[in-house]
């Protein structure tokens, strides 16, 4: 359908070359230039439309001419791209047969007839490439609607799934945890704490695949892996906090990594909200069969603004310590500053 109207425009325009062709060598070969640019209207809508005006100009043939200012009104959006190219086809629709002893009113009468024959295939484009817009947009924003539907949809489920499974994976590390304590059976404790670590496990994961349910369709966070201590000087350098590191990174499994990764990330988060312009300081420690990682600042050297705070970022960090059979503790220093603190049982 496309190809018989490109055939049909080109049809016409041909016609109307001919028609207005005065058999002469310059004429014949300007139509045909006029005629041949239009294959080329919709990639080079400017240059096509440019090659059509000797040919109005010389013949006064105004098909192509109207045609390549549509291609230009519906390919560009410059206001003084399209009032230059209707200025320049008004005025060579003028020039044929120019006479310059005709009454006031007849160039009155000339220029406008000229100026509406240029502005109609612009106002056309134009109105076409509005409506093309405008579909577009609603195209998008029914794409837009759609998405939106899916994430509440996913977060629904990252809920459920938090809510219910989390809940139960957590009592069993729980219980699992009591019955290593409590048992003398030394089999029992054994496979009391293989269940514990299996569903500590399995909770890191099930957030993992929480977080990943979330952040779904989002092009910056998609399948993104968890963070490793092989991340901390990422973590550090991007903090904006003047941070030294005291100790060596110890070399521990993967969710232990991870807490000791969160743990970190929080308390500079607390240190860059509380205490602007402090200098702080995350230590690592080994000793008597504990890890112990401390992040500890010094008292703020700029004004602090009263920012709320819930807590549940430290919640948060203590049942992740707990989940690992660790602790996390927090308080003021002597100096003024604040000291946060995560033990973890190696082994």
């Amino acid at each position: 359908m496309k190809a018989l109207a490109e055939i049909g425009l080109l049809a016409v325009a041909a016609v109307d070359a001919w028609l207005y062709a005065d058999n002469t060598w310059d004429a014949i070969a300007y139509a045909a230039i006029a005629v041949l640019a239009l294959v080329f209207r919709r990639r080079w809508a400017v240059a096509a439309f440019v090659l059509t005006l000797p040919a109005l100009v010389v013949s006064g043939s105004l098909v192509a001419t109207l045609i390549a200012l549509y291609a230009v009104a519906v390919r560009h959006t410059s206001k003084p791209l399209l009032v230059s190219c209707g200025l320049l086809a008004a005025i060579a629709y003028m020039f044929p047969g120019l006479d310059f002893d005709l009454l006031a009113s007849d160039w009155t009468l000339n220029v406008i007839y000229s100026t509406m024959t240029a502005a109609a295939p612009l106002f056309l484009g134009q109105l076409v490439r509005s409506l093309r817009d405008i579909r577009l947009a609603r195209e998008h924003e029914r794409e837009m609607d759609a998405q939106a539907v899916l994430a509440r949809e996913r977060n629904q489920l990252a809920r459920e799934m938090h809510d219910v499974v989390s809940h139960q994976v957590s009592l069993i590390a729980v219980q699992a945890g009591a019955l290593q304590v409590s048992t003398g059976d030394q089999a029992a404790r054994d496979v009391a704490e293989n269940i514990r670590r299996l569903s500590v496990d399995t909770l890191d994961e099930l957030r993992h695949m929480v977080n990943l349910l979330r952040a779904a369709g989002s092009a910056d966070t998609e399948l993104s892996p968890q963070p490793t201590l092989s991340d901390l000087s990422k973590l550090l350098a991007a903090s904006g906090i003047e941070t030294r590191v005291v100790g060596t990174v110890p070399a521990v499994d993967p969710p232990v990594q991870r807490t000791i990764y969160r743990t970190i990330q929080e308390a500079l988060t607390n240190v860059r909200k509380h205490a602007p312009g402090s200098v702080a300081t995350v230590e690592f420690e080994r000793a008597d069969g504990e890890l112990t990682v401390t992040v500890a600042n010094t008292p703020p050297c700029k004004p602090v603004l009263a920012l709320p705070s819930a807590r549940h970022g430290l919640i948060g960090l203590q049942e992740r310590a707990a989940l690992l059979g660790g602790t996390v503790s927090a308080g003021p220093t002597e100096d003024g500053g604040f000291r946060l603190r995560l033990r973890l049982p190696l082994g």
